[in-house]
């Protein structure tokens, strides 16, 4: 049986140019959203971003930074992403989000619409918090849809049986929030953007 990550992989290959098509429904709550994610990054930051996608919030964070580092599984994903203008920080490169720490320590790390996609979120954290400078700080956003209404999850789990949805786990909100704080990083900022509280962005701060 395939692992989830090579379904995953052979998900978003099949679906990248249909996703780079997507729309943002919300313009303001994803400005704002970026606009927070923004305010944690530093002249002087080498961030990495995890489950990157097609690189759109790549490309609009890299601006000012030292070093951006964009990682995603799905090299159609990245090939997409490589077309895009895009500051000379940043750096697109294949890569599963549990190898994409060699170029560790990382001021900032961010995971957006990610840990809910991946095999093992407790390890991946646990790597996060090791790959984080002392202080630096993880910028996550995560779909808990186990805290969706009951219509939704139904919705979502009859577009998985019919594969146009990826493999997730149905994280609860105070799961995930367990994990992150269980992983050693002191959460600082949870907000929602947007009409949708099972989407949390997070930030949390390793001690130091």
């Amino acid at each position: 049986m395939m692992s989830r990550t090579t379904r995953s992989t052979a998900f978003w290959n099949r679906f990248a140019d249909r996703y780079a098509a997507r729309q943002i429904k919300d313009v303001a709550a994803y400005d704002a959203m970026l606009a927070q994610a923004a305010s944690c990054l530093g002249a002087g930051d080498r961030v990495l971003e995890l489950g990157c996608g097609t690189g759109t919030m790549a490309v609009r964070l890299a601006e000012g930074v030292s070093c951006y580092r964009a990682t995603d599984f799905s090299d159609r994903m990245i090939e997409i992403a490589r077309a895009k203008p895009a500051p000379i920080s940043l750096e697109f490169h294949v890569s599963t989000a549990e190898t994409a720490f060699k170029a560790a320590p990382f001021d900032v790390i961010c995971a957006f619409n990610l840990l809910h996609l991946v095999d093992d979120m407790p390890a991946l954290l646990d790597q996060i918090h090791a790959a984080l400078v002392p202080g630096g700080v993880l910028i996550s956003r995560t779909w808990c849809f186990a805290d969706l209404p009951v219509p939704f999850r139904v919705l979502f789990g009859a577009l998985r049986l019919m594969e146009v949805f990826p493999p997730v786990t149905w994280l609860r909100g105070a799961d995930s929030r367990r994990a992150i704080t269980a992983s050693g990083l002191a959460i600082e900022v949870d907000v929602s953007f947007g009409s949708r509280p099972q989407n949390p962005f997070i930030v949390a701060r390793r001690p130091g």
